[in-house]
């Protein structure tokens, strides 16, 4: 994946998690939650809903959980 093509897919993916994690009623994000704070939620979210493959414990980081959501987005 080309890192343009990832950073729009990451956009994307933060979009739709807003949007799921809302309609589920699991959490209501607020504007002032920077994209960093989303991403993990959104990323948290999907790895217990069993919607993507967790990340083994010792390799999360905001680069590999950014990289995850950008895979889930381009599935939708």
């Amino acid at each position: 994946m080309k890192p343009k093509e990832e950073k729009a897919l990451v956009k994307k993916a933060i979009e739709e998690g807003v949007k799921y994690g809302e309609r589920r009623g699991a959490v209501e994000f607020e504007p002032t939650d920077s994209a960093a704070d989303k991403i993990e939620y959104i990323y948290r979210l999907l790895v217990h809903d069993k919607l993507i493959q967790p990340i083994p414990e010792d390799q999360i980081s905001q680069k590999s959980m950014r990289h995850k959501l950008a895979i889930w987005a381009s599935k939708l």
